[in-house]
């Protein structure tokens, strides 16, 4: 029983420091917004309230700066010789800024970056495990289709049944 209930508490550490869920907010004019409180709590207690956000895929995308530099280690070894990754690179890491949570909660999104996503008013946070993602409410509610969409596409099926989900 002791090793259960250790097995149990390890089980409710692991479920409390992945990011997950959905939550819509609204940044103001200076491009402040309110973290979700849950990713707060994650970030106060496995990170530090301290994330890089930067440009990907139509959203922006905040990584914790431990998981960041985990990113850098990886990035370093890719070759910049070829043109895909060096493309990649210059995009994701040129958009790249440190953003702090201040003590409401809150975080300052760069207007270079506001404006990559077309985050005007309502957006949605998007936790995806050790990251967030930060979209304009109108692009979410497309993307979220189109997901969907393919989902029920049978290969995607056939995909997520061979890793056992």
């Amino acid at each position: 029983m002791g090793d259960r209930g250790r097995i149990n508490s390890r089980k409710v550490n692991l479920v409390t420091t992945m990011f997950r869920g959905r939550f819509e907010h609204t940044i103001d004019a200076k491009g402040r917004v309110s973290v979700p409180s849950k990713f707060r709590e994650i970030l106060k207690d496995k990170y530090e309230e301290r994330l890089i956000v930067t440009n990907y895929d139509g959203c922006l995308v905040a990584y914790p700066f431990s998981e960041w530099e985990i990113i850098e280690q990886k990035a370093s070894n890719l070759s910049m010789l070829k043109k895909e990754p060096a493309q990649f690179l210059r995009f994701f890491y040129s958009g790249a800024a440190e953003c702090c949570i201040d003590k409401l909660g809150r975080l300052l999104i760069p207007q270079v970056l506001r404006d990559y996503a077309k985050l005007e008013k309502d957006i949605v946070f998007v936790g995806m495990l050790k990251r967030i993602e930060i979209w304009s409410k109108t692009r979410w509610e497309s993307v979220i289709v189109k997901s969907q969409e393919n989902f029920d596409a049978h290969d995607v099926r056939d995909a997520l049944a061979s890793l056992g989900l």
